[in-house]
């Protein structure tokens, strides 16, 4: 059996480093003539550099003065989020989880409590290695535990005082989760009830509009504060920012200073998160309606397949990224993907992972459909399900 990081020649497996498997699995990708997403690190560096030159034209003027510590197309870049999220301002940061800490560490101080509401996976409980706690002196609790959002009654009834409620839109880490409308306003409710503020980690929340049936100004409206991502959803080249009342984005700038986030130039950022704006923020509902397709095709063909067990998780998407569950080792998922990308130069799935917590030999990957994946009929999907069983049991019997 040969896992994801064997090369395989002339028959016999090879020990291969860690970067020569990842590059083959980007050049598999990146080779392959269809996939359900493209995302720019499927790219090489000549092609993102010209992709950049390329949108520069389109989304600013080239002929200005390159931005210094936040001014110019960084500065055009605060003005649109905090108009299309209907807020006072907006502040860039290099990174979402720089924005966060800092958005929650002033509130901390602003409402005297220390203590963070959130979900036990959300991202910074899960990505950031403890970083409220050490780098900011926050303390987390967790309104539930449940692989969900809370409700309105736990956050009600919570017994320890807490202020600030971090609702993470959707919960990635849970299968990019969200609750209805309602639910949504009523868990806000319960968070004013008991005084605390409410921020979200909206990294993806461009997509959520779809399943809540409301504008970003509406669902920001919720919040007194709002993170989002420029690369997660819109493919930008990284950075975030942080939207909310004035006096708030005033505060956040003098502690982006303070954490090293005040960068001399970043323009290359903004430029791609204005040209994600422009182009990828318009297509956001299509991906989401064929994501439900691509999902329901998925089960379909595994069923079809005689697969066992498998999960599409959740079963009808609530954005356009949605889970999948095999009982496989992850590196074996993994190196059939590989193989049905470099046999048939289709990518179905990419990267497996074990979970942190659950049953061994069980292991899950995510399925995002962008543009790309609007070409693929159900049939299609059915037809790439059946091929990617073929290739992973070849890989077993290997």
């Amino acid at each position: 059996m040969a896992d994801m990081n064997t090369q395989v020649t002339d028959g016999t497996a090879e020990p291969d480093s860690e970067e020569a498997a990842r590059l083959r699995r980007l050049t598999a990708w990146r080779r392959a003539g269809r996939a359900l997403s493209r995302l720019p690190q499927d790219r090489t560096l000549g092609e993102q550099l010209a992709a950049l030159a390329a949108d520069a034209g389109a989304v600013t003027d080239p002929g200005l003065p390159a931005d210094i510590y936040g001014d110019g197309v960084v500065g055009e870049l605060e003005q649109r989020v905090a108009g299309l999220l209907g807020t006072e301002a907006a502040v860039f940061f290099p990174t979402g989880t720089m924005a966060q800490q800092v958005a929650l560490r002033c509130w901390a101080a602003r409402t005297g409590n220390p203590v963070v509401a959130l979900h036990p996976l959300a991202h910074p409980e899960v990505h950031e290695s403890g970083a409220l706690g050490t780098v900011s002196g926050l303390r987390t609790v967790h309104p539930t535990t449940d692989p969900r959002l809370p409700t309105a009654e736990e956050v009600r009834d919570f017994p320890e005082p807490f202020g600030t409620l971090m609702l993470e839109l959707p919960l990635r880490d849970a299968g990019f989760l969200l609750p209805t409308w309602e639910e949504l306003e009523a868990v806000v409710a319960a968070a004013r009830e008991r005084d605390a503020v409410v921020h979200f980690d909206g990294a993806r929340l461009w997509e959520c509009a779809t399943r809540f049936g409301r504008g970003l100004p509406e669902i920001a409206a919720l919040a007194d504060s709002v993170y989002v991502s420029f690369y997660k959803s819109l493919g930008g080249i990284s950075g975030a920012v942080l939207a909310g009342s004035a006096s708030l984005v005033e505060e956040a700038r003098l502690w982006r200073h303070r954490y090293g986030g005040q960068l001399f130039q970043q323009f290359p950022a903004a430029v791609a998160a204005l040209a994600g704006l422009d182009r990828e923020l318009p297509k956001l509902p299509s991906y989401v309606a064929h994501a439900k397709v691509v999902a329901e095709a998925l089960t379909e063909g595994f069923e079809a397949a005689g697969a066992g067990w498998f999960r599409v998780h959740p079963e009808v998407p609530h954005t356009h990224q949605f889970q999948v569950w095999l009982p496989y080792d992850a590196d074996v998922l993994t190196e059939a993907s590989v193989r049905q990308a470099e046999e048939t130069g289709t990518v179905l799935f990419r990267r497996w992972f074990t979970p942190d917590a659950g049953a061994p030999g069980v292991a899950f990957t995510e399925v995002t459909v962008t543009e790309a994946g609007l070409e693929w009929s159900a049939d299609e999907v059915r037809d790439a399900v059946a091929a990617f069983l073929e290739r992973l049991e070849g890989t077993m019997e290997r």
